[in-house]
């Protein structure tokens, strides 16, 4: 088996905020990939508008430097558990990853995740424990709790061999030895073409797997992936091998390869580049591309199931249509089937209703970035509240059940606990700093998890951080009962005008301001009763023989509350749905009726 000396192909993996984009703006910087007077901001490899909103990397992306004349191919991958479908699609491409653990946090649900892939593939991991530079780091602990993850992931003693590095991404430097003075990343490059194996340049025609696809106005299609086997030219002949077992021959167009944030024009790849490839159309994420002498297909891409669903549809509200470019089934369902080209831990069906879909997803985080995606996109659609999704398995149901890491203070542990066992979730575990801060771990189900941000937040007041990482399927433990309150929905259609706002906040809290457009079983507040409240916010003090209708004009109105997405999808209950709209978030009833609603819930009771 021959090597190329010449690359090295890293995957860059860890939990949510433990710093892998850092420390990919400190490798790209110190590599002077950039000019000397080039400004360049941080978090450079999120391009994303969310990404940089949300502060997260939702898309794995490919970069590469140059270091002592080895080109070092760079996968960033997500940190967040709903995309971990990403990581594993793309890390399949890399031969060695550098894993990032948090000084202080440890090995979080993630890092566990992100570590049990790169061990199934066989990649050489380096660890990296980042931030070493803040005050309150306990590193000692950090790299015992690290080595106990080894031992409990490890199928093979070699795995258990790992050089272990002390970083500051942040700071822009990495050392081997602890308390050395850091100077620059140097070091960790160093590791990098010491410990990371040459990619392994089997014999053969070429042979290339698709993990990631990218779509240009002028160029079409664009294949991303690792060439396995053989080299490639321009105008080469190919086959795509599809799935279905499928193959269709094309011409390659043009051949790229990845320098820095750019992609380069090359006129020749060979194996262990990773490399983009434009004119194959007909292809998908897990397709093989091949010589047309040679079809063999690689083993295709396992990616995990998804665990929650929820019904996107056409918007039949009053106000369908007014505010998005894209309201017909049609244009909702091309969506929708073409977010599957790259959406690989996305399912989508169609269902008994042809204005609706059902759309399955990683977590409420995964199909909330959809919905946000499409609706900056100009789609207008309406959607349901998410649910867990239930398999039947030898005649018995099981539901999927997920780790829940909550690291907060400890005098929130009572109430905490108090709203998760309501929620069918057990503590297995809990850590006290003896500084009052406290780490609990609970084996919750899914849907127990659906709505608990929102009432995570208010009990500890901002203070604590939750993570999630699925288990897998267990037998299901029943239905859990809702703990919302019922909501004042609109009686009327019209303005909400501030007097009858006023009214409503007599009897709960409001979603709205004065001067929306509202129309009759939308929901326009909180009632603290567990009744909803039909209600008319559009009504408008009249004048007296006594007094103006404008005599009292300065009413005194509490601010709404203004939901975001996410929160809306959290709050509503199964007979409601979020009406999502380019302008607006709206909440409503599924019927709008007050009266069909009556009827409706006394056939439920019969």
């Amino acid at each position: 088996m021959n090597y190329r000396n010449d690359i090295r192909n890293i995957a860059i993996i860890a939990h949510v905020d433990h710093g892998k984009t850092t420390m990919v703006d400190a490798l790209l910087k110190q590599s002077k990939i950039f000019r000397v007077n080039q400004r360049v901001a941080e978090c450079i490899m999120d391009s994303n508008t969310l990404e940089r909103e949300k502060g997260i990397t939702i898309m794995a992306k490919n970069t590469a430097i140059i270091y002592k004349d080895v080109k070092i191919n760079i996968i960033d991958t997500p940190g967040h558990a709903d995309f971990s479908g990403e990581v594993e699609r793309v890390i399949s491409m890399a031969d060695g990853c550098l894993l990032l653990v948090d000084s202080i946090e440890g090995p979080m649900p993630q890092t566990k995740f992100v570590l049990q892939q790169a061990m199934r593939k066989g990649l050489k991991p380096i660890v990296v424990i980042n931030k070493v530079d803040r005050k309150d780091s306990r590193v000692d602990e950090v790299v015992r709790l690290t080595q106990d993850l080894f031992l409990e992931l490890a199928t093979r003693d070699d795995q258990l061999d790992f050089p272990i590095l002390y970083a500051s991404a942040r700071e822009g430097y990495a050392v081997t030895e602890l308390g050395d003075e850091g100077k620059n990343i140097f070091p960790l490059l160093d590791c990098i073409l010491e410990k990371v194996p040459p990619p392994q340049i089997a014999a053969g025609l070429f042979q290339m797997l698709v993990t990631n696809l990218d779509y240009n106005s002028h160029k079409g299609k664009i294949s991303i992936g690792r060439i396995w086997r053989g080299k490639i030219v321009p105008r080469d002949f190919v086959v795509c091998l599809n799935a279905d077992g499928e193959s269709s021959k094309y011409e390659v167009s043009e051949l790229f390869t990845y320098m820095g944030l750019a992609r380069l024009k090359v006129d020749v790849a060979e194996a262990g580049d990773i490399v983009a490839i434009t004119g194959v159309e007909k292809v998908s994420i897990g397709d093989t591309i091949a010589d047309p002498d040679s079809p063999e297909a690689l083993p295709r891409i396992e990616i995990g199931e998804p665990t929650i669903e929820m019904t996107f549809g056409v918007n039949t509200s009053p106000f369908g249509g007014r505010e998005g470019q894209y309201c017909t089934t049609r244009q909702l369902r091309d969506r929708l089937y073409r977010e599957l080209e790259t959406n690989l831990s996305l399912r989508v069906q169609d269902t008994d209703s042809a204005d609706t879909f059902l759309v399955k997803g990683r977590g409420e985080l995964h199909l909330a970035i959809l919905i946000e995606t499409m609706r900056r996109e100009g789609y207008e659609f309406e959607i349901s509240k998410p649910e867990a999704i239930i398999r039947m398995v030898n005649g018995k149901l099981m539901e999927p059940v997920e780790s829940l890491i909550i690291n907060t203070r400890s005098e929130y542990i009572g109430v905490l606990t108090e709203i998760l066992s309501s929620r069918q979730a057990q503590l297995s575990d809990m850590y006290n700093d003896g500084d009052g801060n406290v780490r609990l771990e609970f084996r919750i189900p899914t849907k127990g998890l659906i709505g608990f941000r929102g009432a995570f937040l208010t009990a500890i007041r901002g203070e604590g951080v939750m993570n999630t990482i699925f288990l897998g399927y267990e037998m299901w433990k029943g239905p859990i009962a809702s703990s919302r309150s019922g909501v004042l929905v609109a009686s009327d259609a019209g303005l909400a005008l501030a007097y009858g706002i006023a009214n409503a906040q007599e009897r709960g809290e409001t979603f709205i301001e004065p001067n929306t457009n509202v129309y009759e079983g939308m929901i326009v507040g909180i009632n603290p009763r567990m009744q909803d409240m039909p209600i008319n916010i559009c009504k408008e003090k009249k004048k007296t023989n006594i007094r103006s209708s404008t005599s009292d004009i300065a009413v005194k109105l509490t601010p709404p509350i203004i939901l975001s997405l996410e929160q809306a999808i959290d709050f509503i209950n199964d007979d409601e749905l979020v009406e999502v709209t380019p302008e607006n978030i709206r909440l409503r009833k599924k019927l709008l009726n007050y009266t069909q609603r009556l009827r409706d819930r006394r056939k439920d009771q019969e």
